[in-house]
């Protein structure tokens, strides 16, 4: 019975072993390379030929109130007026401490005043910055920000990797360069612990770890535990999962591949941590091994454990009354749990809302239809409908992901733009066919507006005057569709709403039927929603709103749907008390 926990031992530390080997051999190569592409030894940096004019003491005071690293430098001129040299005129106190921790004691001269930048970091010559000087110079505009990546080289220890997002911006005569290490993720902190996502980039040179801001949550570490490097990544995961992590390592490092694994983890209890790992190779400009490995890494456990769940009460039903009505009997009870019932409780921030909802007319299952509408702090709304790829459980699943996702994003107060960013990202991150559309709003009482991006859906409906219109596309057409290509922007449009102004969001499922043509099929929802007017407005009140909806659906329903509807219906009503916050 002793002889099983013995032999996985030896097989556990054979493969830490090949890790670490592994590891070893790859940071041998970063050393012959960055040996072969130091620069050209000097004995000290040259002194100039003329000091610089003494820098304004209101530029000075500029460079400190900077909240980041940041340098004033000067370009030198020749005989054509083009940018031949670069002077280091001054730091301010966040470029000096990033000098501290980043630039080895041994590796430049101490600075002491205006210097040649490049002649102080010649391998800063071979990256994107001096083409970023040039241009801001010459254009006289803001350029980057650009991922400025290089290495310091060291007499006897292995080079130090520097990787910075770099701006540069003209600032009278001279140029203002101010960079950030790596990412801007504190802003994204609540968004990494709500989708438990993180990511981290492992420098293999020196085993420095640029780790996201939630990727220790993600990992279950302690908040103090610093940042493990791979081979401390290798010792925290199961025995299980080493030989994945070696062949994720082996097809990024040697084959210079994307790879993604599955890693389980110690976890809370009897359950392990199941950590999705998708890593890349990251090499110098030009050329060269493997310096680093940049991975996204996701914490999957609740979807393997809810996925499991759900395999276990699919085999229950099939025994008891088949697959089909056991995952409608799922789908329908965490729609129930997830979608809210309105009962006025928006009017206090300005505004009535109210939702109807059908399943599909075939039978096939609950659909992904989705929608929000809350009070978020400082008075506004948060407005969301949406509707997710395909039917069942899968979709409802991924429904509630995003509503979620939304709710703790919208916390942020970013405007709706980077929300729909955001949720983009989500979706793209949960797989290859977890596709949404959706309308993303926030209103604004005090101003009576609304502000909305469109993700692939169909556009509102504003109903004013007794006249329905839908409301114009954003600039550019409407944004591409939730999940299917990362890193998507949107645009926002602004609706001034008035007194008697009614907006409908709905899911295409309300209007599409098969074999039509979708702009008559809008044609229909606008005169249908005329119609239902009667040539009056509806009655105020909650319920006067909740009546007109119900109608307008039930004269747009048929026995042709085939997917599911869901219709919002938002009108303006008074603001009792004046809201806070930021706009």
């Amino acid at each position: 019975m002793e002889q099983v926990p013995r032999e996985r031992d030896a097989r556990t530390r054979l493969d830490l072993q090949a890790v670490g080997a592994l590891l070893s051999a790859q940071r041998q190569r970063i050393g012959v390379y960055a040996h072969a592409h130091r620069p050209h030894p000097h004995d000290a940096e040259r002194p100039l030929e003329r000091r610089p004019d003494v820098i304004p003491d209101a530029v000075v005071e500029l460079l400190e109130a900077m909240p980041m690293a940041a340098m004033l430098v000067t370009p030198v001129l020749d005989e054509r007026g083009e940018v031949e040299d670069i002077l280091y005129l001054a730091q301010n106190k966040h470029a000096r401490a990033y000098s501290t921790t980043h630039v080895p004691l041994d590796a430049v001269p101490r600075w002491t005043g205006p210097v040649r930048l490049f002649e102080r970091f010649p391998l800063l010559k071979h990256t994107r910055l001096p083409r970023m000087l040039a241009a801001a110079h010459r254009e006289c505009t803001p350029q980057g920000p650009e991922a400025v990546e290089w290495f310091i080289p060291r007499p006897s220890d292995p080079p130090a990797r520097l990787s910075n997002e770099v701006h540069v911006a003209p600032c009278g005569e001279h140029l203002l360069v101010s960079w950030e290490p790596g990412h801007r993720l504190r802003m994204a902190m609540g968004a990494q612990k709500l989708v438990k996502t993180c990511w981290a980039e492992w420098n293999l040179a020196d085993d420095t770890v640029e780790p996201s801001v939630g990727f220790g949550y993600v990992l279950g570490l302690d908040e103090t535990a610093p940042a493990p490097d791979l081979l401390g990544m290798a010792a925290l995961v199961a025995p299980e999962s080493l030989p994945e992590l070696y062949r994720t390592l082996y097809e990024v490092l040697l084959r210079e591949h994307r790879s993604e694994c599955e890693l389980w983890m110690p976890g809370p209890g009897p359950y392990k941590r199941v950590i999705r790992m998708v890593a890349e190779p990251v090499r110098p400009e030009g050329g060269g091994p493997v310096w680093a490995v940049r991975a996204v890494l996701v914490d999957v456990t609740d979807d393997r454990r809810r996925r499991g769940q759900a395999r276990a009460a699919d085999e229950e039903a099939r025994r008891q009354r088949g697959r089909a009505e056991a995952l409608a009997e799922v789908s329908h009870a965490l729609r129930d749990a997830v979608l809210p019932r309105f009962a006025g409780e928006l009017v206090s921030y300005g505004l009535d809302a109210v939702a109807v909802y059908r399943p599909d007319a075939t039978g096939s299952g609950v659909g992904g239809d989705w929608y929000k509408a809350r009070g978020l702090p400082g008075g506004r709304i948060l407005i969301a409908l949406g509707d997710a790829r395909g039917h069942g459980l899968d979709a409802v699943t991924l429904m509630a992901k995003l509503r979620y996702a939304l709710g703790g994003l919208a916390y942020t107060e970013a405007p709706v733009e980077q929300l729909t960013r955001w949720l983009n990202e989500v979706a793209c991150d949960d797989g290859a066919e977890s596709t949404a559309t959706a309308v993303i709003a926030r209103y604004h009482p005090e101003r009576s507006l609304l502000r909305w991006t469109c993700a692939g859906h169909p556009r509102p409906v504003l109903l004013r005057d007794g006249r329905a219109t839908q409301l114009p596309a954003p600039e550019g057409g409407p944004g591409v569709t939730l999940g299917v290509m990362p890193g998507i922007g949107y645009t926002a449009v602004e609706t001034f709403l008035d007194d008697t102004d009614i907006v409908l969001l709905y899911s295409d499922g309300l209007t599409e039927r098969r074999d039509t043509d979708p702009d008559e099929d809008t044609t229909r929802l606008l005169n249908e929603a005329e119609n239902c007017l009667g040539g009056a407005r509806p009655p105020r009140g909650h319920d006067g709103l909740q009546e007109y909806a119900e109608r307008l659906l039930d004269r747009l329903d048929g026995p042709h749907r085939a997917d599911d509807a869901t219709l919002l219906a938002l009108r303006r009503v008074p603001v009792r008390k004046e809201p806070t916050g930021s706009p």
